[in-house]
């Protein structure tokens, strides 16, 4: 199956994806919520043109919209219509100036040159099989001085988490950090723009419900394809897992922001 046809078996609508989501939704032990975090490195003010590219069903704008200010201008795009369509019935109810969503593969987007003053690429870059392209044209749609952020994960991020997913034969560490990591975010970025740098997210996963991490593992490849003898396994090794740290699984997550600005 190739990177397209598997993103949309993944991505056409939220639903795999709101499994993988609990996990850091209902487990995550920090100061500040996830969205709240990310939007606020934005520095974002009103009148703004921000362009969300792969926004998913735009989940960061709704439960974060209190930490931006009015007066935006938000356009969500992503390759997968029904999570444009999913994003803007979200957010076309809060305080944007203007909501569009637009389906766009962000290796070749549908935007004239200088278009918007930020853009944001939020765990996405792993899905794409060119992400320098992708850098590219998100460099190409900013204005003069306009940002680029884009967050992604390090290769130690949630380790003792996808140490578990070793019964299906996967490496023992985060997926997408191997295809687009904190190495790779800074290269391109730094070779793109000239610069680049790197906030990073301060917090803990503590799992108190063994079905989650089942449910989020077992949601994409290739968990979603293991047999009974592999789930089987894998429940085992959940089992074990909480017996060891007494009812829950604690890992550190290591998240970070890559920010870049073009030349003004």
């Amino acid at each position: 199956m190739s990177t397209h046809e598997e993103n949309a078996r993944q991505y056409g609508d939220s639903r795999k994806l709101r499994a993988r989501a609990r996990l850091n939704r209902d487990y995550t032990i920090a100061e500040t919520p996830w969205f709240s975090w990310v939007l606020r490195q934005l520095d974002l003010k009103s009148g703004d043109h921000v362009l969300d590219i792969g926004c998913g069903p735009g989940w960061l704008w709704s439960e974060a919209a209190n930490d931006v200010p009015q007066g935006l201008e938000l356009t969500l795009a992503d390759l997968s219509p029904g999570m444009v369509d999913e994003a803007v019935q979200r957010c076309r109810p809060l305080p944007f100036k203007a909501v569009d969503g637009q389906v766009a593969d962000v290796t070749s987007l549908p935007f004239e040159d200088g278009t918007f003053d930020t853009g944001l690429a939020a765990h996405m870059l792993y899905h794409v099989a060119d992400p320098a392209a992708a850098i590219a044209e998100m460099f190409r749609v900013l204005k003069p001085g306009g940002t680029l952020a884009v967050t992604t994960n390090g290769v130690g991020n949630m380790r003792e988490l996808y140490e578990l997913a070793t019964v299906f034969g996967s490496a023992p560490t985060d997926p997408s950090a191997a295809i687009f990591g904190f190495d790779t975010a800074e290269r391109l970025m730094r070779s793109q723009f000239g610069n680049v740098s790197l906030s990073r997210y301060p917090a803990v996963l503590r799992i108190t419900d063994p079905d989650d991490i089942f449910l989020a593992l077992t949601s994409y490849p290739p968990g979603d394809r293991a047999g009974e003898i592999e789930l089987n396994s894998f429940r085992q090794a959940i089992d074990r897992a909480f017996a060891r740290g007494k009812g829950a699984l604690e890992t550190q997550k290591e998240t970070g922001l890559f920010r870049s600005r073009k030349a003004a």
